[in-house]
């Protein structure tokens, strides 16, 4: 069995994903197998990737879906994968040629079980490291300690442990609902701390159609999505100061959800109650985004 599977959550991307697929045939290693979720896809993403099936000297997994949002191809992941590591490369990322090496021999030389995985950095297309590096000397912390205490931030590239993965529920689905924050690592972080690297896992090309990019439309589509991975981090996050910033994206989403019991509903009702002027300020600061990009949407349309 090789040791580390890389699963793809996708969705209409039949024009990023040949980037991908080229820099796994370039792996120094071939310790790894691809996993292809597609999120009810309606492009050309089933034969691009059958095709690819065929010729691949590494074993290629295709799964069709219904289509229900990043999260939920996260959870079909977690319950396909046998792998000792998983690691989620999105439809428009690539790996660096030796990033399977990378992964697998500092795991096989530091991991145990006392780590749920290892992160690693994210790099642009131009070789810029994404944010911060982690500080010199730093070999272990949790997630959630990350911007807080060593003052490191913007995405980084996880690696788990599949076994632990496994040991947690699947995220949530709301009916007319299509995206729920992936909140696992925050609660993965009260069980196992992870190893740290200063090292590339991942090349990142964000596309103006992407979920990073399209956040502020999201968060109005998706409130209860929302509402449950903040009241998630209201729950796990050891700071004070992201509880509370959470308690004001939870009450935020209240109100976009014109959900009436959002504070009987809180995990941290006196928390919540102090949250809400910052709630009510930030879901007026939402809207007006929205409304801001909305214009820009309609002005490129013309």
């Amino acid at each position: 069995m090789k040791t580390i599977t890389v699963f793809t959550p996708t969705y209409n991307r039949a024009h990023c994903l040949p980037i991908l697929f080229d820099s796994l045939m370039r792996q120094t290693s071939d310790d790894f197998e691809w996993l292809v979720i597609d999120d009810g896809s309606i492009d050309e993403t089933r034969s691009l990737v059958e095709n690819w099936i065929t010729r691949a000297p590494f074993k290629i997994t295709y799964v069709y879906k219904q289509n229900g949002g990043m999260h939920t191809g996260h959870n079909t992941a977690y319950s396909l994968i046998t792998t000792e590591l998983n690691v989620c490369i999105d439809s428009d990322d690539y790996l660096p040629d030796d990033g399977i090496e990378k992964m697998v021999t500092l795991w096989k030389r530091d991991g145990s079980s006392a780590y749920a995985g290892m992160i690693g950095l994210d790099l642009t297309v131009n070789g810029a490291v994404v944010g911060t590096q982690f500080p010199e000397g730093l070999k272990e912390c949790t997630y959630s300690e990350l911007a807080p205490r060593y003052n490191v931030v913007a995405d980084k590239k996880l690696v788990y442990r599949t076994d632990v993965v496994k040991k947690y529920d699947p995220y949530p689905v709301f009916p007319d609902e299509r995206f729920v924050p992936l909140y696992f690592p925050v609660v993965i972080d009260r069980d196992y701390k992870i190893l740290c690297y200063n090292e590339p896992f991942c090349i990142v090309d964000y596309q103006p159609d992407g979920s990073t990019i399209n956040i502020f439309r999201s968060y109005f589509r998706n409130p209860k999505g929302f509402a449950h991975a903040r009241k998630i981090e209201m729950i796990y996050n050891p700071f004070w100061k992201r509880k509370f910033k959470s308690a004001m994206h939870y009450v935020a989403n209240a109100v976009m959800n014109r959900n009436v019991n959002f504070l009987s509903e809180s995990p941290k009702k006196v928390l919540t109650f102090l949250a809400i002027p910052g709630g009510v300020a930030l879901y007026i600061y939402l809207s007006r985004k929205r409304n801001q990009d909305r214009d820009i949407t309609k002005g490129h349309k013309i």
